[in-house]
């Protein structure tokens, strides 16, 4: 296994060095043509540009009415996606093979003055990742074909103060955001952890809606109002509520200068009787409810080219949903903690170590494979011409620890193309 992973990351080191010049550029660097830096550090990771731009509708912040529209510029659509090689090792056994880890399809722009949307869409991938190369076969896919996001954003309806999204978007409560990170492969685990029987997913994009805005000086907040169930029908006659506040400290929005500190809470609820009707677009009025909720918080320190993020939470949910004994609560916790680091000619070379962790309760880990450390690392180098560096040779690497006493070990390498235009 360290042989092997030692051969991916020496090529990964030969590739950087023969790379050639890629001419492509995404949709909302055509538009404004600007190159790729203006909005990222270095995709698809925003820099303290790139979060105003989002937040301010994918508009120019200043700009607001002056934009061109989606009907005076070129088509908004850009595609995403990534190919390599990747290795996994569990219990002294190995397996390895070329995959396709995914495909977006996305359009965004201004539809008006102060109206503008995302739309992202996952196609489904059969071939060739669901043949025995891959974990998907027959009917159970690599991915699935899913409308990922499809939002309306109003913006500046209070200038700065408050901003509408409606639709199926990344919440707010998404601290750290696991859409824009640069690891491909290694999830926020805590995003994904599901110890309990309540259906609720953290890492999903949401249906509802979302207030969002800023107060002088570097005061952000985020209220929502959403169905909870991820991109399924809502499954009870209750919706979900959360809010965020975050504040920078020093000139920057904290992604890639100045100092951020934010924390949020969601509170939830979920049936635990099956619902006696359901409406014609699939809602259903599950009865019997009881909560879960979530608090936690984030903080992000810059210093020239080096970020030092981190998030951690608390999870709770009614004994309703507890596996293991009804009687309690089922109460977990978990984080990461990552340090970027972006430079060599116009921040080309981007290296990152990351730490995940999840406690699951002490009376529900003991001999299981719930409690989770993981431990990654990965160096991307962007080729191109600087106005289009959307090509990045990706090498990543993540060994995890499952288990508290029955200790269950593995890793994964991978070596890939990621690439946008």
């Amino acid at each position: 296994m360290k042989r092997t992973i030692t051969i991916i990351f020496a090529v990964s080191v030969a590739l950087l060095v023969v790379s050639q010049s890629a001419l492509a550029i995404p949709a909302f660097a055509r538009k404004h043509a600007f190159n790729c830096n203006m909005c990222h550090v270095a995709f698809p990771k925003l820099n303290d540009f790139g979060q105003r731009f989002r937040d301010n509708g994918y508009q120019i912040p200043g700009q607001q009415g002056k934009e061109k529209t989606i009907f005076q510029s070129p088509v908004p659509l850009a595609i995403r996606t990534n190919a390599g090689y990747s290795l996994y090792h569990v219990d002294e056994r190995s397996a390895g093979g070329f995959h396709v880890y995914g495909v977006d399809l996305l359009s965004g722009g201004v539809l008006n003055k102060n109206i503008s949307y995302l739309f992202i869409y996952t196609p489904r991938i059969d071939e060739p990742a669901a043949d025995f190369t891959g974990p998907g076969t027959g009917n159970n896919p690599w991915q699935l074909g899913a409308v990922e996001s499809a939002a309306v954003v109003f913006s500046n309806i209070v200038p700065d103060k408050l901003n509408l999204r409606v639709g199926r978007f990344e919440p707010d409560f998404h601290l750290l955001s696991s859409k824009r990170s640069y690891y491909i492969l290694q999830p926020y685990e805590i995003y994904d952890f599901a110890g309990a029987q309540s259906s609720f997913d953290f890492s999903a994009n949401q249906i509802g809606l979302e207030a969002t805005g800023r107060f002088r000086p570097g005061l952000r907040y985020a209220v929502g109002y959403i169905n909870g169930t991820g991109g399924n029908p809502d499954n009870n006659k209750f919706n979900d509520l959360y809010a965020t506040v975050s504040k920078v400290f020093g000139k920057g929005e904290g992604q890639s200068a100045g100092q951020r500190a934010g924390v949020f809470g969601y509170l939830g609820w979920q049936p635990t009787a099956s619902g006696t009707m359901i409406s014609p677009v699939g809602d259903t009025d599950g009865g019997a409810n009881r909560t879960y909720y979530r608090v936690g918080g984030d903080v992000s320190l810059n210093w020239k080219t080096f970020n030092l993020e981190g998030l951690a939470f608390y999870g709770s949910d009614n004994g309703a949903f507890n596996p293991v004994d009804l009687t309690r609560r089922y109460n977990f916790w978990g984080g990461v903690t990552e340090l970027d680091w972006a430079g060599c000619f116009d921040n080309r070379l981007v290296a990152s170590v990351m730490y995940n962790w999840v406690r699951p309760p002490s009376y529900d880990s003991a001999g299981s494979a719930l409690r989770v450390d993981a431990y990654s690392a990965l160096a991307r180098y962007y080729v191109g011409s600087w106005s289009a560096v959307n090509v990045a040779i990706h090498a990543e690497y993540t060994h995890r620890v499952f288990g508290s006493i029955l200790k269950i070990k593995d890793d994964l390498a991978t070596l890939m193309i990621d690439f946008a235009f």
